[in-house]
């Protein structure tokens, strides 16, 4: 690895933690575990290209309509769009207790909040405000969600729950099938985990990202391909990278 290459990174928000594959020019780098976005940032931002995260960026304030992206995303998943959460509003990820986060999603938006959806507010709000306080990651920084990813290298919809044994077999087969190599790619990245609270789903998940972030073969896509922007400016999308635009199923 040259000092000037640049990184493509994806990231897994794990359990509090934030797990990172990291490929450079010619393939699989390194792998890491950090305890915050911006002390990944901090390592990073020198040499990002893409920074492939799996949580929402780009959030409404108000209003009954949710994410077009996140539609569109279950549209593609088939049997697996039960992994796509409608995100809460800004406001709602600021709150530390479900009841209080249900109360002003309920107040802005007029539809209650999942406990999923919930579960992964620290890390939407954290990816937020990185954002709006760090401008100059913005460009690097693009929203993704590994089921869409994993479903773009299929070619079809999965069939199993990531944290099923089969559902573990079905998404290395399919990054096997992606590249030769992923397999020995992903025991590398479960070693960098040791000492952390890292799943293996997890770090199919970073690995994905980081295969998507990677100028691989295919076009990476968007959707929606012309997407809306936040009131602060961010693009609400999901990104995935095929031969061809995904279709809804």
């Amino acid at each position: 690895m040259s000092a000037g290459d640049p990184l493509y990174v994806g990231v897994d928000w794990a359990h509090g933690s934030w797990m990172a594959v990291v490929f450079d020019a010619s393939g699989f780098d390194h792998a890491a575990v950090f305890p915050g976005i911006g002390d990944l940032w901090a390592r990073y931002e020198e040499r990002a290209e893409r920074v492939l995260v799996d949580v929402p960026i780009g959030l409404h304030e108000s209003g009954e309509e949710g994410r077009e992206c996140d539609a569109l995303a279950r549209g593609v998943l088939g049997r697996r769009s039960g992994a796509v959460f409608t995100p809460p509003v800004r406001e709602a990820t600021r709150k530390r207790r479900y009841p209080a986060a249900k109360r002003v999603n309920e107040r802005k938006t007029g539809r209650s909040l999942s406990k999923q959806a919930f579960a992964i507010s620290d890390g939407i709000a954290a990816v937020d405000e990185l954002l709006q306080n760090v401008p100059e990651a913005r460009p690097a920084f693009v929203e993704s969600h590994p089921e869409v990813c994993f479903r773009a290298f299929a070619g079809d919809p999965l069939e199993y729950s990531k944290r099923q044994a089969a559902g573990y077999a079905e998404r290395m087969r399919t990054l096997a099938g992606y590249d030769r190599d992923a397999p020995p790619v992903v025991q590398a990245a479960a070693e960098a985990t040791g000492g952390h609270e890292v799943s293996v789903d997890d770090v199919l998940d970073a690995t994905v990202l980081a295969y998507t972030a990677y100028p691989g073969p295919g076009d990476l896509h968007s959707l929606p391909p012309d997407p809306p922007t936040d009131p602060e400016g961010l693009p609400m999308r999901i990104v995935y990278r095929s031969e061809t635009p995904l279709v809804t199923e």
